[in-house]
């Protein structure tokens, strides 16, 4: 195992779905780790991700000094959890890792319960869990495994400190394991983007599901649209509910439905070409990286108040809206549509901070010190 600050690391990265914030947090994790002379693998699920996290995968793979395995890997917990552990155990002592560290809550049970071979067993969430409850069934089956699981983990290293605060609450206190690393977007990200000439008043992008909130921003345009506006709405991604979301366009009548366009999924630059307000109406998150992003790029947005979001919005926080509650999005977009120079002028605030405080160096940076305070 690694005992200097100065040397080298082998280090493996264990998530179960190449998908989203977490798969972006991992490429660029991984990208920063080679450029600073560490030597990367991963390992990662093989029946999720299509055809973007092929690509992105093949683009790494010759980078990838440890290389790329890709295993079956279950959302549910069951048997082949431990045929799965045991694949990254083997991964693990072939490559001779010194870091193991898993991303999610599949990403962090194999590398927390990989046995045979020692290494810095490290621990990303990115929400996964924590998202859940005791009072039901699944959640505490998730929760009672992440506390079983505590023990084992020599670093916990969080992407708000709103999630390390629920952990605590959750699961129980970290102590000196823990620490809040946020994410980061790259200089590149921060070019402004050319709206396209046919763009939609809103915008929404990110992956179709219930807890990201896109059935409230839907009757939000619906309340809007029966006091006299009705604002069109561009929704980039895919997800289990996508049809769900359609219907419930549909339920609100031809022409507000007609204002409504769903694109599938895109790239977010691509995707942030096609409105001029983005919404971001999520019912939870961790500390997500759309919001990163869309600032990042100069893009008026209106975001809830969940997560770590208020973390990213600093001083402006006042500026969210509570989730759930489509009187109060609808509100909010109104007055951004109204006053979008106002609109304007507050981003480019969020702008600032995100370029001082949300980098992928000073994330890359500071996982690694986190990483070497705990082999030393």
């Amino acid at each position: 195992m690694a005992d200097s600050a100065h040397q080298s690391l082998k280090i493996l990265h264990v998530l179960r779905a190449p998908l989203g914030g977490l798969f972006r947090h991992v490429l660029d994790l991984a990208r920063g780790q080679i450029a600073r002379g560490h030597q990367v693998g991963l390992v990662t699920g093989s029946t999720t991700g299509g055809g973007h996290a092929e690509a992105a995968l093949a683009q790494l793979v010759p980078k990838l000094s440890l290389g790329l395995m890709r295993i079956a890997m279950s959302r549910q917990i069951g048997p082949s959890d431990v045929v799965a552990c045991g694949h990254v155990a083997r991964r693990a002592a072939d490559v001779g890792a010194d870091v193991i560290h898993g991303h999610g809550a599949k990403g962090g049970a194999y590398a927390r319960l990989a046995r045979g071979w020692n290494a810095l067993r490290v621990y990303t969430p990115h929400g996964g869990s924590l998202h859940y409850e005791w009072t039901s069934p699944t959640g505490f089956v998730y929760l009672a495994s992440e506390r079983e699981m505590l023990p084992r983990s020599d670093l916990i290293l969080f992407e708000s400190a709103f999630s390390r605060d629920v952990f605590r609450a959750k699961i129980g206190d970290p102590g000196a394991r823990g620490r809040v690393v946020y994410n980061g977007v790259a200089p590149a990200e921060f070019e402004p983007i050319e709206t396209d000439l046919k763009a939609c008043d809103l915008l929404f992008v990110g992956e179709l599901r219930e807890l990201k909130g896109v059935d409230v921003l839907i009757k939000a345009v619906g309340l809007l649209a029966r006091g006299g506006r009705c604002p069109t709405l561009t929704i980039v991604g895919d997800g289990p509910d996508r049809a769900a979301f359609e219907q419930a366009a549909n339920r609100l009548g031809p022409k507000i439905a007609d204002a409504i366009r769903f694109v599938g999924a895109l790239p977010a630059r691509t995707g942030f070409t096609f409105g001029r307000l983005m919404v971001v109406p999520s019912r939870a998150e961790s500390l997500p990286y759309i919001v990163l992003e869309a600032a990042a790029a100069g893009l008026p947005l209106i975001s809830t108040k969940v997560g770590g979001i208020p973390e990213i919005f600093g001083p402006d926080a006042n500026q969210l809206v509570p989730p759930g509650n489509a009187n109060t999005l609808a509100q909010a977009i109104a007055n951004a549509l109204k006053d979008p120079a106002g609109a304007q002028e507050r981003v480019e605030r969020l702008r600032a901070r995100i370029r001082e405080q949300f980098s992928v160096e000073m994330m890359t940076e500071a996982v690694l010190a986190g990483y070497h305070e705990a082999l030393g």
